[in-house]
């Protein structure tokens, strides 16, 4: 591939993912105004989740626990999260969406998909369909890679 396939990757790329910050904190104040892009979008995996650890969610978006926790704490004051015992360690706690969080953050996901659907309305649905599959592709190849350590012997 040209250096110039992968400049114009990278453009684009930053330029979508620009506006999907944007546009995540657009639609992180209409589920509260109090909210930012970062807790909206640490609603979203609690709403998909049975409940995680706020170590497990700083692991996941790759930042320290004292950011989660800043953003969590938002959410907690917004009535939209709150803490549990963990059921499978009971000295640990997860977080888990309250029901007023789920409501918001439907109300939100649907907005989100009508202007994806108003967006891209003038696509070709095969197009549509390809593009999801290329951003899965992407999204694969982005996934962190477990490392390795080398035994004593190895080094």
């Amino acid at each position: 591939m040209t250096e110039e396939a992968y400049d114009a990757l990278e453009r684009e790329f930053s330029l979508l993912l620009r506006r999907a910050r944007a546009n995540a904190s657009e639609l992180s104040r209409t589920v509260h105004p109090d909210l930012d892009g970062s807790a909206y979008t640490l609603l979203s995996y609690l709403v998909q989740s049975d409940g995680l650890r706020a170590g497990d969610l700083a692991a996941l978006f790759g930042v320290d626990k004292g950011a989660i926790s800043r953003q969590l704490s938002r959410l907690e004051r917004a009535g939209l999260v709150e803490r549990r015992a963990d059921p499978d360690d009971r000295r640990a706690q997860v977080l888990v969406t309250t029901p007023e969080g789920r409501r918001r953050h439907e109300a939100a996901l649907q907005l989100r998909r009508a202007r994806f659907r108003e967006r891209l309305s003038s696509w070709p649905e095969r197009d549509v369909a390809s593009l999801a599959r290329l951003l899965a592709q992407l999204n694969a190849s982005f996934e962190p890679t477990p490392q390795v350590s080398k035994g004593a012997d190895e080094e």
